[in-house]
């Protein structure tokens, strides 16, 4: 619930280099000869579920690229990773996209340049795997699906295998449950224990990638005096600062110690029962204008490789915890920033980088945008080309404003690409009708999606301080239980901007303490009560007006009565 404003990157090139786009092969500079058998090193640990790292010497590079001889070199445009992992026994491959890493250890060198190149993959099953690498050079080589305007370089075509365990995991550590799948039904799935997931967690801050620990990381808005309609006002970076004491003997940091107040609030969110966090990847010119994966705010062919490494121990800790990664990829003002709101070099490369480093996650859903105003036609083209590189064909859902479903939502009923909506309703009083609408007429195009609320309106309210709301009335009755009583997938909550610790400048989880145990006690009776899987909304069996009514029939009822 925003302001409409976009901006777009006309051409993010370099300007003295600016348009040219003749590909010479000897203008990259230099020239790496092909050898037979170079060596990976393997690292991570070698069990089912758990990201496994292989680690290739190549060309020496930087992140801010170099002059070719026509044009400004990127390493993560021009050069292009990929590696073919198969189980030997069941012949199942995976071809997984791999990326620049300078020396290897960003995270902590804050190193800027260096010769390594890094793949990450995620197995799926126990057994001898064995990978092929493929490494070209070539203008653009990265976003392109054929080898015609590229060359073979460095270590391509080396070779190797490693024996994989079975996960070691319990507990709500997402490698104990596997990856999170979409069914063909309503509820993911996880593929190695087979439970279905509910959802519930933290829609805001949306911008809790803007936190002052992770390098590179400033906000474009600080010190501004007045807010726009419908955001919150922009009070610089986060520092999560009473979640201090969370953070626990073991628990992972970088740079003597960063990090460590943002790994303490991800630590109290879990020990709530909560088991999803929604967060931007980008929101240059949004409402935050605080997050970006590239070195500059207007430099999408230059990625950031000691932030990204660091996001990275962030999101292995939320897959230690059981916390989903919901990556929204940009919200509204920013829709036609990349490629003029196309599908061009700029935005495939952006979706290569955050699969290439962050897609080995079991619990990921792809979100093509907040509050999206793209077409009909480029959502299709954005979701099929995440669909055609994530290996792992992580969900894909798209959010909308709360007047706009019915314009966005019906053009991709039964698309094979996604497999849900991601809404924000408002008001409340929609929530149940609404969460119904899209489950049965998803359904009767023949591809149910799994239906989540993922924000409340009006958007100067949300979910209020427990200060300011203590009992959660309304938001438990007419959205938590309105949309699991449904027959929906879940819920995270939006922090109106009114209201302390809001959307943009949430410092303290603590804040809405009592709405976390709320959703907690929810999703608690859900799983452990009701077959509900097996169960849709049944509001016709009883006469009450506004209550709910969920049942297996013949065997199963369960009503919901709100006072």
């Amino acid at each position: 619930m925003k302001r409409m404003k976009q901006i777009k990157f006309l051409n993010s090139q370099p300007t003295a280099l600016a348009g040219i786009a003749l590909l010479v092969f000897c203008s990259l500079g230099r020239t790496w000869a092909m050898q037979d058998s170079a060596a990976a090193q393997v690292s991570g640990v070698l069990k089912r579920w758990h990201k496994v790292t292989l680690s290739f010497q190549g060309p020496k590079e930087s992140e801010t690229g170099r002059k070719a001889e026509l044009y400004w070199l990127s390493p993560f445009r021009d050069y292009r990773l990929r590696v073919t992992f198969t189980h030997v026994a069941s012949g199942n491959s995976y071809q997984v996209p791999g990326y620049f890493a300078a020396d290897g250890r960003a995270a902590e060198s804050r190193a800027t340049s260096g010769s390594v190149w890094r793949v990450h993959f995620m197995p799926d099953a126990p057994g001898e795997w064995r990978w092929t690498a493929s490494f070209r050079q070539g203008r653009n080589v990265a976003v392109a699906d054929d080898d015609l305007e590229s060359q073979a370089a460095a270590f391509d075509g080396a070779s190797g295998s490693f024996q994989i365990d079975g996960s070691d995991k319990s507990g709500r550590d997402f490698r104990a449950q596997g990856r999170l799948d979409y069914v063909e039904q309503r509820y993911l799935r996880f593929a190695g224990s087979g439970q279905y997931f509910l959802k519930g967690g933290a829609d805001s801050p949306e911008n809790l990638l803007a936190y002052a620990d992770f390098d590179d990381t400033w906000s474009r808005k600080k010190g501004k005096a007045h807010s726009e309609h419908g955001e919150a006002l922009s009070t610089g970076l986060h520092r999560y600062e009473p979640h201090i004491r969370d953070w626990q003997d073991g628990d992972p940091s970088w740079r003597g110690g960063k990090g460590k107040s943002l790994i303490g609030a991800l630590n109290y969110l879990a020990g709530k029962g909560m088991n999803s966090v929604y967060f931007l990847t980008m929101n240059v010119s949004g409402d935050g204008d605080d997050v970006w994966p590239w070195t500059k705010p207007n430099e999408p062919f230059f990625y950031d490789c000691s932030k990204l490494d660091q996001w990275e121990i962030v999101f292995e800790h939320m897959t230690r915890l059981g916390l989903m990664l919901h990556v929204i990829s940009q919200e509204t003002e920013n829709d036609a920033l990349l490629d003029s709101g196309e599908l061009g070099v700029q935005r495939k490369l952006y979706y290569r980088e955050l699969i290439a480093r962050f897609a080995h996650h079991p619990a990921l859903v792809w979100n093509l945008g907040e509050e999206n105003v793209n077409s009909e036609r480029q959502r299709k083209a954005f979701a099929s080309w995440i669909r055609q590189h994530d290996p792992y064909r992580h969900p894909v859902v798209i959010h909308t404003s709360p007047n706009d479903k019915q314009n966005v939502y019906p053009g991709l009923l039964g698309f094979r690409d996604l497999e849900g909506p991601s809404l924000q309703i408002s008001p409340q009083t929609r929530v149940h009708a609404d969460t119904i609408k899209w489950i049965e007429r998803s359904a009767q195009a023949g591809r149910p999606w799994f239906v989540c609320l993922d924000e409340i309106g009006p958007a100067d309210t949300g979910v209020k301080p427990d200060a300011d709301d203590p009992e959660h009335f309304e938001v438990r009755w007419q959205s938590l239980w309105g949309n699991l009583m449904a027959g929906g997938a879940g819920v995270e909550w939006y922090f109106g901007y009114k209201y302390s610790h809001n959307d943009l400048n949430a410092e303290d989880w603590r804040s809405r303490d009592k709405m976390w145990d709320q959703t907690h006690y929810a999703l608690e009776f859900f799983q452990r009560h009701l077959p509900f899987t097996q169960m849709s909304h049944a509001d016709d069996l009883t006469i009450t007006p506004d209550d709910y009514c969920f049942a297996k029939r013949g065997e199963v009822y369960a009503i919901y009565l709100p006072k």
